[in-house]
């Protein structure tokens, strides 16, 4: 059994749901002490107990610890299923974290998988929902993985309610991927969405983002607005949001997203959105810095070398790369400083089915 310390740099949630997708993925045994160590509180809360039953539903796990406030966790899956499954979350819980739990482990499943999950679309220390859908899904695509998001309902803080259909094709090997070069922008596109709210929201974050885009020379930007009629309106409670995404000719796709909130201005949102786009293309990288932490157990399941550029070595890909080095048993080569951009490469495993 491999036992991971839950304290591990970042010490936080990140460490649960890469270990449990992997751990699921390669069908290996772990268990994980100090959970979630370097926060207050320690131990596991809600959302990630909901990751955790994930994971171990489409890997029939044998699971001790899951309860709040546990600071042991111990995962033992045993096969990889595949069909149907619904999950919930719970109030306005991350969908798009769970999904990072559980998409690893359902690439490899012995056929299409449909996944139904509902709670929160577009909450804070997540990234959006549009964000998985406009990014990280079509830079996966490059490596053979094949899923598709359906985004039937918003769920917002603190009511949820959302609504998420994922179909996952099984993959029977993952290519590796070759992302240095970042190329020229192409395009620029985005989703300004409202719910419970009057159109102009939508509006004034779309028209924020695209006026600072085009202060700084960014060209053929095309924002849609997602918005419904308040009698129409199935949403559980009021939220904003939008995402960005700027598409190379390299084929690279870097994103970036601001919610709203109670008291914060709709061109505030567009203009935050803007600006962390901006930051992301500036630094000449192939991905932004959330999809450099998220592409990290895909590259070591990999068939061959791999080599991506990040924006921005984080905290959490710092823990990630170490998580997976202990699970998938490869080695990173990581060029660049915590804060900085970067390259990570790795000979992959070549994980098959």
């Amino acid at each position: 059994m491999i036992i991971i310390k839950g304290d591990l740099l970042e010490g936080g949630g990140q460490i649960v749901r890469t270990s449990v997708a992997l751990a699921a993925l390669l069908n290996k045994e772990i268990k994980i002490i100090n959970v979630r160590g370097k926060r207050s509180p320690p131990g596991l809360k809600a959302q990630h107990i909901a990751g955790v039953k994930a994971v171990a539903a489409i890997s029939k796990a044998y699971v001790e610890g899951l309860k709040e406030g546990s600071k042991e966790l111990v995962f033992k899956p045993s096969s990889r299923e595949s069909g149907e499954f619904h999950f919930d979350v719970g109030t306005a819980g991350s969908i798009s974290l769970v999904l990072q739990a559980l998409m690893p482990a359902a690439a490899f499943s012995s056929s299409k998988m449909k996944i139904t999950i509902v709670g929160g679309t577009d909450v804070k220390w997540s990234p959006a929902i549009d964000y998985i859908k406009f990014v990280t899904l079509p830079i996966l695509r490059l490596m053979g993985y094949n899923a598709y998001l359906a985004v039937e309902k918003r769920g917002h803080y603190p009511k949820g309610g959302g609504k998420v259909i994922a179909v996952i094709e099984p993959a029977k090997q993952l290519k590796s991927l070759t992302l240095t070069d970042r190329g020229e922008i192409k395009e620029v596109y985005g989703l300004s969405h409202c719910v419970k709210l009057p159109k102009h929201v939508a509006e004034r974050q779309a028209k924020s983002a695209e006026e600072k885009l085009k202060k700084e020379g960014f060209k053929n930007i095309k924002i849609d607005l997602e918005w419904y009629q308040p009698e129409k309106d199935f949403h559980l409670g009021p939220g904003s949001g939008i995402t960005l995404c700027a598409k190379t000719n390299s084929g690279a796709v870097l994103g970036a997203d601001s919610i709203g909130e109670k008291g914060k201005p709709a061109e505030q949102v567009g203009r935050e959105a803007a600006e962390t786009l901006i930051e992301e293309v500036n630094s000449k990288a192939a991905l932004d810095k959330h999809m450099g932490d998220i592409i990290i157990p895909y590259l070591a399941v990999a068939n061959g070398f791999s080599e991506v550029t990040v924006s921005k070595i984080t905290l959490h890909a710092l823990t990630n790369l170490k998580v997976t080095e202990l699970i998938a048993g490869v080695k990173f080569n990581l060029q660049g400083d915590l804060g900085t951009p970067g390259k990570i490469s790795v000979k992959g495993i070549g994980l098959t089915i």
